[in-house]
């Protein structure tokens, strides 16, 4: 059985709700990465969402808006998914799908080991399952 930390990138940063959106795209780059988990440092480093590179663009930017000014909590909307360090790679599956995301946060003990994206999944899952993948997240309505 395959379970989400044996095909998760270890070791992901993340970044507060009050860090800036300039902040987050020099990190970005710096890791060479297209989204960063946001946690709340005032209730114990919780996951409190996700923003990517395209919700920078175009969330902020695309409105008029300043990276400079916008913190990461600006962007934060819903209740951020998450996985299970432990849970079967079929959970993880099942988890992108219905909620139609292409990168899940890995926690573990309650902290943040790594983060599962599209990259991932393609190294570690048949062709079927890929497919399946991206059926469900980018063919539905």
């Amino acid at each position: 059985m395959t379970v989400a930390k044996e095909i998760m990138h270890p070791g992901a940063h993340w970044i507060t709700k009050s860090d800036t959106l300039d902040e987050a795209a020099r990190l970005m780059k710096e890791l060479d990465v297209g989204a960063l988990p946001v946690g709340d440092v005032d209730n114990n480093e919780r996951l409190c969402g996700i923003i990517t590179d395209r919700d920078i663009v175009v969330k902020c930017i695309a409105e008029g808006r300043s990276p400079a000014e916008c913190t990461a909590a600006d962007l934060c909307e819903g209740t951020p998914r998450w996985i299970d360090a432990n849970a079967d790679v079929t959970e993880v599956l099942h988890e992108m799908e219905n909620h139609r995301i292409k990168r899940l946060p890995v926690v573990e003990n309650k902290r943040l080991v790594g983060m599962i994206s599209e990259a991932d999944l393609a190294q570690h899952l048949t062709d079927d399952q890929i497919a399946e993948f991206a059926e469900m997240v980018y063919a539905r309505p």
